[in-house]
């Protein structure tokens, strides 16, 4: 999630959940974190930024 220092704390508190600060770092970036392909071999890429508007994109794996 990209955005502003408070968006995790925002989302914590939206979710009412405690958030693993360690594992939150792992989402931030360009790099994909690894992940087993589905039978249609597709995968779904979103983006934020801190004003809140999206993207998604669907691409197929190569």
């Amino acid at each position: 999630m990209a955005g502003k220092a408070d968006s995790w704390e925002k989302l914590k508190k939206d979710m009412r959940a405690e958030l693993n600060e360690v594992l939150l770092g792992e989402f931030h970036g360009t790099n994909s974190l690894p992940f087993e392909a589905g039978e249609d071999k597709k995968v779904a890429v979103k983006i934020a930024d801190d004003r809140g508007i999206e993207s998604l994109r669907i691409l197929p794996l190569t």
